[in-house]
């Protein structure tokens, strides 16, 4: 007789994400987990409205800009051996936020934070150099389980050591930031993170969980995936704006922009860069920091949306 299936329960994920300080920031709640909570449809018309909703109650955030990322029903993503409830499916979304001073009391009584993301993706951060945890730590354990393949049995279209060169930019290949997701998800099957263990994949059975700190279910998996969507389209659209102050210098500008991309960009070749674009106009006012000359402010060039559909910033070598 054919077992009666599961039922499925629909909830949708937040990674919201914001910029300080030059530090890319992602909102947590309770255990290191995304904001996140059921769709009602008796309550909620759209699963944007139920996300709205929910992260407004359980952080006291009003949400401006989101986009949806993905559908996230993995089996075993929320529940553990023997377990007969429903099976969450999750619809995450990406969210861009300013931070407020006002609100961080209002996090606090909801238990919620904004954490660094690189504390859980310290191998993306390229802003000081190549990170160290990669050849110290993740490309030998990587090297490991490449060698210990099986393609016939992978199922996937290349092999192990060809996935890793490509995601991690080895032997030639360049190291793309917009393949975070691709990146996690190798060391996921690698057994180097801790939620393979926790998952109970054969590999994290042979090596010890290494890299960065641990997200509730799959939750580092959704943030990965947000990482990579924001990565990519800042380079087609002006989506960093809505991470901006109303006014700012191109140097705050140029910060928030390698926050996000985890690279550090040649100062010049950034301003240059931002007037091919068009995308800011002078407000006529400046700012002093420190004993230096006073910056000139500027705003986003609104208009600039009637006027061309693809906007954002090309980014190219590394400086």
């Amino acid at each position: 007789m054919t077992a009666a299936p599961r039922p499925i329960e629909i909830g949708l994920n937040a990674a919201i994400v914001a910029v300080s300080e030059g530090q890319p920031l992602i909102l947590v709640a309770g255990h290191d987990s995304l904001p996140f909570g059921p769709f009602d449809p008796l309550v909620h018309r759209t699963f944007e409205a139920g996300l709205r909703a929910w992260v407004a109650e359980q952080t006291g955030l009003h949400l401006g800009y989101v986009e949806q990322l993905y559908t996230f029903g993995d089996r075993g993503r929320h529940s553990g051996a023997g377990d007969i409830g429903p099976h969450l499916v999750s619809v995450g979304y990406l969210a861009l936020a300013r931070i407020e001073k006002q609100s961080s009391e209002t996090l606090a009584r909801a238990g919620a934070t904004w954490r660094r993301w690189y504390e859980f993706f310290p191998w993306e951060d390229w802003r000081g150099g190549r990170p160290p945890i990669l050849d110290e730590v993740l490309l030998a354990a990587l090297a490991t389980w490449a060698r210990a393949s099986n393609e016939k049995t992978d199922g996937k279209p290349l092999g192990r050591r060809e996935r890793v060169r490509l995601a991690f930019g080895l032997e030639g290949a360049p190291w793309d930031e917009e393949r975070a997701l691709d990146r996690y998800e190798l060391l996921y099957e690698a057994g180097v993170v801790a939620e393979a263990g926790r998952d109970g994949r054969a590999a994290a059975r042979r090596t010890a969980p290494l890299a960065g700190a641990a997200m509730q279910y799959d939750h580092r998996r959704i943030l990965a995936t947000a990482i990579s969507r924001l990565r990519a389209k800042l380079k087609y659209r002006p989506v960093v704006f809505e991470l901006m102050a109303e006014e700012f210098t191109l140097t705050d500008l140029q910060k928030t922009v390698e926050a996000i991309s985890g690279r550090h960009l040649h100062k010049q070749n950034f301003r240059r860069l931002v007037e091919a674009a068009e995308v800011v106009e002078p407000t006529g006012a400046s700012i002093r920091s420190g004993r230096g000359r006073p910056a000139a402010l500027f705003r986003f060039r609104r208009e600039i949306l009637k006027e061309r559909p693809a906007l954002g910033f090309r980014l190219g070598g590394r400086g």
